[in-house]
């Protein structure tokens, strides 16, 4: 195959000739008398409400703990180091409260930031803070100085069909403010293991690294999704990109702006996916839902008289395709609510009132709790154990707790002077400091380490 670099000037200048002026014609404005079609006037309103966000974070750098003994750095000659380093990341949000400056975007966008900075589409650059965040929907509020802010109004992304079209506005790769479109190519996915709580929209409009927490939006300009996550094995877009439903987003918001975190309760169930072999095994026509695998023992399930082999049809008179999508209504509820259950019981279709309740922590992981408990499995305690508190489970030897002497087995009775009786007390008691003092129980023997 020959190349243009292979052909004489004057072939290439005969060619030209030839092909004719159309090739170098601008496109028409209309065709058969009708405007092309264009997206621009439509983006001309929504690219305003889409914000890039930059932040910085302080990162304690691990050390042996050899090295924060003066007199061993002194005796070596060894030079002070700084115990932090600064990382930064980028961003992307949308807009949708203008008057009061709220700002939605990924919680991994903003996630242990120790800054957050907003720039909008006409370069201004605003400090943001932050209201609330939610790392199981990977959901987060910022609120800036709202002056002159333009918003994006948001749609009801129940009545997305696939096929309809989308565009995904965001700050990819730190580029700046980027368009793409393409279509909904599929809608409630889930199982996909990349938030806790899943109900993916799924498109083909390019999402990049950068294009986190930006807007998904339909042919009105409207707020249809928070772009979150691809599916990239190469590393780069592939086509397969997920947002977060516009409704689901406007739930955790609500939430976070009334309480500033969302606490979930539960049901005390487990569930398993309705198959076509189970569908059959309980003579059942339709074979979508969740077959209720196991009831907790004075749970609000049980209390409600749910029965395992029961299969969840609707919860508030919504349609459930898994059980998935139980977990997904259950946790946007709040403490305390009624919830409908219509279920399938031995062919015959009943209802059910439950009420949500505060769950029970069993076992946690430590970075859930504090950062300087990162690298640790932690649990309650049991009869068998010789005081009350929380257990260190399992732990990593490279976290910072274990270097500040820590170990397995160890029980948090104190942290910060407060006593310690359950995950929900060590929670309570270390989440407003930065430095943790735990008073530990070992054994016959008690001691206090300080994590900083």
């Amino acid at each position: 195959m020959l190349t243009l670099r292979f052909f004489p000037a004057f072939l290439i200048a005969t060619a030209i000739l030839l092909i004719g002026q159309p090739v170098w014609a601008a496109w028409p404005l209309s065709v058969d008398g009708q405007a092309l079609p264009s997206l621009a006037p439509m983006l001309k309103k929504a690219t305003p409400a889409v914000v890039n966000i930059s932040t910085k974070t302080k990162i304690e750098v691990a050390e042996n703990p050899l090295m924060r003994d003066p007199f061993f750095r002194r005796f070596f000659e060894i030079p002070n180091t700084p115990h932090h380093r600064e990382t930064s990341s980028l961003g992307s949000g949308v807009i949708v409260d203008a008057r009061n400056g709220y700002i939605i975007t990924n919680n991994h966008v903003i996630d242990k930031a120790d800054q957050i900075q907003v720039t909008l589409s006409d370069a201004r650059q605003l400090n943001a803070k932050l209201i609330g965040a939610d790392s199981e929907s990977d959901i987060a509020v910022i609120k800036v100085e709202p002056k002159n802010l333009v918003e994006l109004p948001v749609a009801d992304s129940s009545q997305l069909q696939v096929g309809d079209f989308v565009v995904a506005i965001g700050n990819p790769f730190g580029l700046g403010q980027t368009v793409t479109s393409g279509i909904v190519s599929a809608l409630g996915r889930s199982g996909l293991g990349i938030e806790g709580y899943e109900d993916f929209i799924q498109t083909d409009a390019s999402i990049n690294p950068g294009n986190s927490g930006g807007a998904l939006v339909n042919l009105r300009g409207e707020l249809v999704g928070i772009n979150t996550a691809i599916l990239a094995p190469s590393g780069g877009n592939v086509g397969i990109g997920f947002a977060i439903p516009s409704n689901m987003v406007e739930n955790i918001k609500n939430t976070l702006l009334e309480h500033g975190s969302v606490k979930r309760g539960q049901l005390g169930i487990s569930l398993q996916d309705l198959n076509p072999e189970l569908a059959q095994a309980f003579n059942l026509e339709q074979h979508q839902g969740a077959v209720i695998a196991s009831v907790q023992p004075k749970s609000p399930a049980d209390k409600a008289g749910l029965e395992p082999g029961d299969v969840v049809l609707t919860i508030n008179d919504k349609p459930i395709k898994s059980s998935q999508d139980v977990r997904n209504q259950i946790g946007l509820l709040p403490i305390g609510e009624e919830v409908k259950l219509e279920i399938m019981r031995r062919g015959e279709t009943q209802t059910v009132r439950a009420e949500i309740a505060t769950p029970k922590l069993v076992q946690e992981e430590g970075q859930k709790i504090h950062p300087k408990l990162a690298g640790l499995l932690l649990g309650g305690t049991t009869s068998s154990d010789p005081v009350e508190g929380v257990k260190i489970e399992k732990m990593h030897t490279a976290s910072v707790a274990f270097q500040a002497g820590l170990r397995p087995g160890d029980i948090i009775v104190g942290v910060n002077r407060q006593p310690v009786a359950s995950l929900d007390d060590l929670k309570r008691a270390s989440s407003s400091s930065r430095e943790i003092l735990l008073n530990i129980q070992r054994g016959g023997g008690g001691f206090f380490i300080l994590l900083r």
